[in-house]
């Protein structure tokens, strides 16, 4: 099984920053995308930002302009660079294989923005 190990989440004022990590236990070099989710409480999860192993890469609108997905392929990882943090990204941030998430769900790390 492919094994998704999420970190770097914490508790960050408006406007802050913070940077998550993906630790993916496979050659990401043969996955065509990877991606990542969030789910907010009462909401359903959603795919907030992909990319493909070729540099494309794609953003829901929400989050457009302040976050960053970065593959690193030597690394098996891949992170998520969140700027300009709002309290509507307080969510459960996971990994997973993009736009269809294939693999079984990590446990995802916890980010929480306050006003």
């Amino acid at each position: 099984q492919v094994q998704l190990v999420e970190s770097g989440g914490g508790l960050v004022q408006t406007g802050g920053s913070l940077t998550l990590s993906c630790a993916v236990s496979m050659n990401i070099d043969s996955i065509y995308g990877l991606g990542w989710y969030r789910q907010a409480p009462g909401k359903q999860r959603e795919l907030v930002a992909s990319a493909t192993m070729n540099g494309r890469t794609n953003y829901t609108d929400s989050v457009k302009g302040r976050f960053t997905i970065i593959r690193d392929d030597a690394k098996n990882s891949i992170y998520l660079q969140m700027n300009s943090l709002k309290p509507d990204d307080t969510a459960v941030y996971y990994c997973n294989f993009a736009p269809n998430a294939a693999a079984f769900w990590g446990q995802g790390t916890q980010v929480t923005v306050s006003s």
